[in-house]
């Protein structure tokens, strides 16, 4: 694996969403939901570039207004849909971007910080037995199969749950890859992927409007405290 390099980040987004309804542009402490993300990955320094790949003609018009730099990409007819999955829509990303190493997120994960983002990419780099890398959530709980069978521990010996081998949650946050892996598996995950854990308060994904309000108040508690260091 060479020195750490620059890496281009890549976002996908749809305007429907059946869940929380138009959640992509949906304000989130004042700003669309997808400008969190953006910000933090333009503060990134390990981050060259930006580009947003959608189907949605309000999410492009707020990019150009609120982020000029970034490229904006149309999502052609044959991947508009509920049920295309991400990986063709990363093809159809490197298809229209130069570079050779990319860092692909979601605009649902608003608290994922630059810091975080330099970390992974400077993890993935500083490894070589890994083509890929993903972000996870380490659960220090206890868990069971759906026959009652325990997955990471023992019943009868009731440990701290602290002390229990962490299992891995994958969170949707980040993937860093490199387009010749990309192209050896036709997926954002090579053949050696390495796990990444994020910080717990950073990893919140926003599926349902319950998420949507966490991540709200979890943004809300940041920028007070950012605004008292002032």
């Amino acid at each position: 694996m060479p020195p750490v390099q620059p890496v281009k980040a890549l976002i996908s987004m749809k305007g429907h969403s059946a869940r929380v309804p138009r959640k992509n542009v949906k304000l989130l402490a004042g700003k669309p939901l997808y400008f969190w993300i953006v910000n933090e990955l333009l503060k990134a320094k390990h981050v060259s570039d930006v580009s947003i790949e959608t189907d949605d003609d309000e999410i492009e018009a707020i990019a150009n207004d609120l982020f000029p730099q970034l490229r904006v990409l149309r999502r052609p007819e044959e991947l508009l849909g509920d049920f295309v999955s991400m990986n063709p829509l990363i093809a159809h990303h490197l298809d229209h971007v130069e570079g050779e190493y990319f860092l692909q997120t979601h605009s649902t994960n608003p608290l994922i910080r630059a810091e975080t983002i330099d970390g992974a990419v400077e993890a993935f780099f500083n490894d070589e037995d890994h083509d890929s890398l993903l972000s996870v959530t380490a659960l220090h709980t206890r868990l069971y199969w759906p026959d009652g069978r325990a997955v990471n521990h023992d019943p009868s010996e009731l440990i701290p749950t602290q002390h229990l081998p962490p299992i891995y949650e994958e969170n949707s946050c980040l993937y860093v890859f490199s387009r010749t892996s990309f192209a050896a598996t036709g997926l954002r995950l090579g053949e050696k992927p390495m796990l990444f854990p994020t910080p717990p308060i950073e990893s919140v994904d926003i599926d349902e409007d319950h998420d949507f309000a966490m991540a709200e108040a979890l943004m809300r508690l940041r920028l007070d405290a950012q605004e008292s260091q002032n």
